[in-house]
């Protein structure tokens, strides 16, 4: 009996090591096929003759998209693309404005759910180089948020389902305040300022919004209000004063229109037909012919059109340019998603700096700040990149603020929308301390130290005045280097920056009229600017993005990723296997940047509602 149990397990021993052999070839053929099909890659799209370029924006427009693994993963699991990268979009529509195969360009935006007014503004000035062409362009969506709106009304044509709606509705800025919620679990906020108009601090402080920051945000918001309506009514033929008359009557005239949204917006001018999406490839159809395998109009998609047209580099330029993005909150260390590392965004410009191909570097930048030892150190390593004889040019973004400017400063020329933010030349500190906290729970701190300041700054310990006095005096001298930085960096005095500093935000326009930036335009603009100061021949020059070190891993599954969305493979099982072979990073968490040395940040809270779906 005896025998024959041993028997029995040292069967079933040996089918659970075969069955583990097994399972490790299977995943050796696995990733050995995973790296096969990354590096091989499927057949490019193909162009054909007389189609429409079918631009979609999804998700949130962005300066550039995470490589990180998990990241990358996650986004592949999803059924709708999360993010765009804004130049994917400029270069698609500009290379196809001289394309002969593309006879059209379609605008569909129901999927744009998030972009800067400064992104907006570059992405009109794409539509309308497109226009210049002689080719037009249509949009259409189910419906029109705020900023979709912005774009389809730079066509020639704006189309809307006859159930939709144009909802316009100004721009604003809103946050919570915390200061109720502090005092009820008993924790306590020392704030650290300097700058008057310095409000990144007011939710630890205030229940509301204080008097003289509504009043300032009113001022750079009416700025950004008045470039949208301006440039919306400009391409509809409308005056600037039937965009705010659209807002304020919208209740009286949808109840004349009894309630149809769609009749209203037609009625309003805003748009110029209501359509089926049938009719509307019916239209289409008409103009580049019908699609026979789908049924619909020839097209090819942004994505599939940069791939077959040789991706973003697909001109062969003497001249390189390169460019580093700067997108998020900034803090120490290594980038991550959706946090931009001081580090990481030094050793690239060293790189770009080494690099005899590169003549001139781009640093584009939208971001609010956050570290104020980060922003210095990315601040130094433009400075020692201009005076190694490299020009470094700015290209601002949607927000430019704080930090961001603080590691800007220092370039040859800095460029902005109007509407981009700026300025907030300010700084604060934030020493949170939860003894009541502790203390609410029955836990009470205590010890020793051999000076009255060991342990001053613990968040367990009550601050002392010494302690308090030495972070002020941190923060003032954090202002004080700031301003006359800013100062040497733009030739300005250090009463004229301290007069426009003080933490005031600045629409793109008007940080222009003071002195912070040189010229307003965009990323195209800004480019164009670094290779003259290069001498580089015009128009004779290639934008390089500078990588980041990526490991095989990283390498490998963007490849595959990418080679996966192209197939249009999603959701496809073998993703679900990755799942369980690459880690997945958590969600970035709120105020995940607040990790300066010295507690000394220069952030700004300003990202307006521009009316889009989040």
């Amino acid at each position: 009996m005896a025998a024959m149990v041993k028997r029995i397990f040292t069967t079933l021993w040996h089918l659970i090591v075969v069955a583990w052999r097994a399972l490790i070839v299977l995943f050796v053929l696995l990733f050995l096929a995973i790296v096969f099909f990354a590096i091989k890659g499927p057949p490019a799209p193909q162009v054909g003759d007389n189609v429409a370029l079918v631009w979609a924006p999804q998700g949130s427009v962005v300066e550039h998209s995470e490589f990180e693994p998990g990241v990358l993963l996650r986004r592949f699991m999803e059924e709708k693309p999360q993010q765009t990268p804004l130049r994917d979009l400029l270069v698609a529509l500009r290379r196809g404005a001289s394309d002969s195969r593309i006879t059209l360009a379609v605008l569909q935006l129901d999927e744009l759910q998030q972009a800067g007014m400064a992104q907006l503004q570059e992405l009109g000035g794409a539509i309308r180089d497109f226009r210049a062409s002689g080719k037009k362009v249509i949009a259409y969506a189910q419906s029109y948020t705020q900023l979709q709106y912005y774009l389809a009304a730079l066509a020639d044509k704006v189309y809307l389902d006859p159930l939709g709606a144009v909802l316009l509705q100004g721009f604003g800025v809103y946050q919570h305040y915390f200061r109720d919620a502090l005092d009820e679990l008993g924790v306590k906020v020392h704030v650290f300022r300097v700058g008057q108009y310095k409000a990144a601090v007011e939710p630890f402080m205030r229940n509301d919004m204080s008097p003289q920051a509504r009043r300032e945000n009113l001022i750079w918001l009416h700025t950004l209000w008045d470039v949208y309506k301006s440039d919306v009514a400009h391409s509809r033929g409308l005056p600037p004063s039937a965009i705010d008359r659209y807002i304020d009557n919208l209740p009286v005239e949808l109840a004349a229109h009894d309630g149809d949204t769609a009749a209203l917006a037609r009625s309003a001018g805003l748009v110029d037909k209501l359509v089926t999406p049938a009719e509307l490839r019916a239209e289409l159809a008409s103009i580049v012919g019908e699609d026979l395998q789908t049924g619909g109009f020839r097209q090819i998609n942004n994505p599939d059109y940069l791939q077959a047209s040789g991706g973003l580099q697909a001109d062969d330029q003497p001249g390189k340019v390169g460019l580093i993005t700067m997108e998020g909150p900034i803090a120490d260390g290594e980038s991550r998603p959706g946090i931009v590392g001081g580090d990481t965004i030094a050793q690239q410009i060293r790189d770009a700096r080494r690099d005899h191909g590169i003549a001139a570097l781009i640093l584009r930048v939208n971001s609010p700040g956050g570290s104020a030892t980060a922003s210095e150190v990315v601040r130094r390593e433009v400075a020692a990149t201009r005076q190694a004889g490299k020009p470094v040019v700015v290209s601002m973004s949607a927000v430019a603020a704080s930090g961001g400017y603080w590691a800007a400063m220092n370039a040859n020329q800095i460029w902005a929308q109007a509407s981009t933010l700026t300025g907030s030349i300010g700084i604060f500190g934030l020493l949170p301390n939860v003894q009541t906290t502790l203390e609410k729970l029955g836990i009470h701190p205590d010890g020793v130290g051999t000076h009255a300041l060991t342990g001053a700054l613990r968040a367990d310990r009550p601050l002392s005045p010494e302690g308090a006095r030495l972070v002020q005096l941190v923060i003032e001298q954090g202002y004080q280097r700031f301003i006359h930085r800013v100062a040497q960096a733009r030739g300005m005095s250090v009463e004229a920056v301290d007069r426009i500093a003080q933490g005031r935000v600045w629409s793109g326009r008007d940080a222009k009229r003071l002195g912070l930036v040189d010229h307003l335009g965009g990323l195209g603009q800004a480019a164009e600017a670094a290779a003259a100061l290069a001498g580089l021949p015009k128009n004779r020059f290639m934008l390089v993005p500078i990588p980041t070190t990526q490991s095989l891993r990283e390498r490998v599954l963007q490849r595959f990723v990418a080679l996966a969305q192209r197939l249009d493979a999603k959701p496809w099982p073998i993703s679900d296997w990755l799942v369980w072979l690459i880690p997945l990073p958590d969600e970035t968490l709120p105020l995940a940047w607040l990790q300066d040395p010295k507690a000394a940040y220069a952030y700004c809270p300003c990202w307006p509602d521009l009316g889009g779906i989040r």
